[in-house]
């Protein structure tokens, strides 16, 4: 079954169609170890063109170790830019502060998109990108957290770090817990309720220039209404990429295609943290 999601669909392992490879996979009463035949990883629907450095069959495999350490390295990346940036733009003791904190902010978001799209329709993934995309996002988030406690009061960003925290633990235990099943159809509602989001919220980000938005990327009634939506589709992301990592797992896929899981993983807990503090804001506002 073929991933819609742009982050895994470049993988031969994450789609499920390593066996039509010739490789075998855990648990077919295999007496080795599976093999990955590099040949399906860089088949022509990649567009053609000089394919990836060979993998030796034999070496290191991606599996739950390396994905949750290369996330780790991840999001640590975007923790400590985040602090970083945090610090480096100082106390805010004027008006201009704040609006330096929203144009970096900007331009960590705006950098960060760029590079996410680049390291999803990448055949090969690249450890630097993904580290690129990390920095970038730390900037992004660093300064938007800082900017947002700022606006509407002390403690926002603390709980939206618990509520991610307590939405990740959560849906990765009712993942395996509760043995979800992703099925083709909802895997294609779901990406395709993502695209039209971030599409609505792309189209409303540039009306603001010319202040004709509707206020969904606001702090307003509606924005409320958008980060509820955004927040449920992230943990709807979260599933899907439970499922594309075990997929890969089960279909051996190199350990650097650790790499890919981890940016699959550390886009959308950010997504999560995002609409976590927004609704905080957004209701600390209301109060």
């Amino acid at each position: 079954m073929q991933s819609s999601n742009p982050v895994f669909a470049r993988s031969e392992g994450f789609n499920g169609r390593g066996s039509s490879s010739g490789m075998r996979y855990p648990g077919q009463n295999a007496p080795q170890a599976p093999q990955y035949d590099q040949s399906a990883y860089t088949q022509t629907q990649y567009g053609g063109g000089t394919p990836p450095t060979q993998t030796p069959v034999g070496t290191g495999r991606m599996t739950i170790d390396s994905v949750v350490q290369k996330t780790g390295i991840s999001l640590g990346i975007v923790i400590v830019v985040a602090v970083a940036t945090w610090i480096m733009t100082g106390p805010i003791d004027n008006p201009d502060t704040l609006t330096t904190l929203y144009m970096l902010s900007m331009v960590g978001a705006l950098g960060g998109f760029a590079l996410a799209m680049v390291n999803s329709f990448k055949r090969v993934i690249s450890p630097a990108l993904v580290i690129a995309y990390a920095a970038l996002e730390g900037v992004f988030v660093g300064a938007f957290s800082k900017a947002i406690e700022a606006q509407f009061g002390d403690g926002l960003v603390m709980g939206a770090v618990i509520g991610t925290f307590a939405a990740v633990a959560g849906t990765l235990a009712a993942y395996k817990f509760f043995n979800i099943r992703v099925s083709n159809k909802f895997r294609k509602w779901t990406v395709a309720a993502l695209f039209g989001f971030v599409a609505v919220s792309l189209f409303d980000f540039v009306l603001s220039f010319f202040q004709a938005d509707f206020g969904i990327n606001g702090f307003g009634g509606l924005g409320l209404v958008m980060s509820f939506i955004g927040l449920g589709l992230g943990v709807l992301m979260l599933i899907l990429d439970f499922d594309f990592v075990e997929r890969g797992i089960e279909a051996g896929l190199p350990e650097q295609e650790s790499w890919r899981a981890a940016f699959g993983l550390t886009v959308t807990i950010i997504w999560i943290y995002i609409e976590l503090l927004r609704i905080l804001a957004i209701l600390r506002g209301n109060d």
